[in-house]
């Protein structure tokens, strides 16, 4: 329940605070986060095009990879220049239907980002498990299948989120201490009973990132039963390699939501401040790091980059 003695109704224009508490560092945080822009962008933007250009490529793990790109590209794009705008030019207003247009597009690329690593768990539990069968099961057609999958998944988990504060009707201030429209910081500004939109913001996690780590957890573990049947140490070594750069992705994307979920479990308050920067990650981090990991790790990539940058014969 929150309750205000002075409270104002709902705004036409909210101000995006960026880092409270930081505003004298926003210039030094502007550095970082345009370099992360940079390096995602042209990453991403190369496996595209390599995966696109290359025909070889064109497989379901390469395919996956594609659209993690995609993804990561759209999430960079809708996050990062909004926030320099704030950094650079103390551009902190937005309006009430961009702040609902952030509200449902930012969490749902991150979504889908999810949904599009437990497509790739389920690649390679196939490849490793079920070899003989994996073009069957990962035609393209079910490709299609997935990737429509998940984007249905994210338009029914958050489209409630901008419909249910639109109708948020009193609020105590209209400075929403974030860098972007975040819905559980709209929520906490509200007045009144807040209860059942912030059981709504608690479902979003269970149902998508929630049930996604559990099913890649699932489907790793029934890859290492397969895997440590195997009695060649090198064939063992040879099927665990081609899960390397897909465990590498998960870890770092889930990483920042599991260290921020237990620590609110756990009683432990972490400054506002420390707590934005750690939500930031979320959406920064990954999308800079994925084409890097991808790239260094997948071979058909590299050479083909090498090839490209002329440092390695056709």
């Amino acid at each position: 329940m929150s309750s205000c003695n002075n409270s104002i109704p709902q705004p036409e224009v909210f101000l995006l605070a960026g880092i409270p508490g930081l505003e004298s560092y926003h210039s030094w945080f502007s550095l970082p986060f345009f370099l992360v822009f940079i390096i995602a962008f042209i990453g991403n933007i190369t496996i595209i095009f390599i995966i696109h250009t290359e025909k070889s490529l064109h497989e379901p793990m390469f395919l996956l990879l594609a659209m993690l790109s995609v993804v990561d590209l759209s999430l960079v794009s809708a996050t990062v220049p909004r926030m320099l705008g704030i950094f650079w030019l103390d551009a902190k207003e937005i309006r009430i239907d961009g702040c609902l247009t952030q509200m449902f597009f930012i969490p749902s690329f991150y979504v889908m980002e999810s949904g599009i690593l437990l497509a790739m768990a389920f690649d390679r539990f196939i490849a490793i498990c079920n070899p003989l069968r994996y073009t069957t099961i990962l035609a393209n057609n079910s490709l299609v299948k997935m990737g429509l999958a998940v984007i249905a998944r994210t338009i029914v988990v958050l489209t409630p989120a901008p419909i249910l504060a639109k109708r948020l009707t009193s609020f105590q201030t209209n400075i929403i201490p974030y860098s972007y429209c975040a819905y559980m910081a709209m929520v906490q500004i509200a007045c009144g009973d807040i209860s059942n939109y912030i059981v709504y913001g608690l479902m979003v996690i269970v149902t998508s990132i929630g049930v996604d780590l559990l099913f890649i957890s699932l489907s790793y573990g029934m890859i290492l039963r397969a895997v440590f049947r195997i009695p060649s140490w090198e064939a063992r070594h040879k099927a665990l390699s081609t899960c390397g750069s897909h465990l590498c992705v998960i870890a770092l994307f889930y990483s920042p939501v599991v260290f921020s979920f237990l620590a609110q479990t756990f009683g432990y308050q972490m400054p506002p401040h420390f707590q934005i920067i750690v939500d930031n990650l979320y959406f920064l981090v990954p999308p800079m790091i994925n084409p890097l990991i991808y790239g260094a790790r997948t071979k058909q990539i590299r050479e083909r980059v090498l090839q490209v940058l002329g440092c390695h014969p056709k």
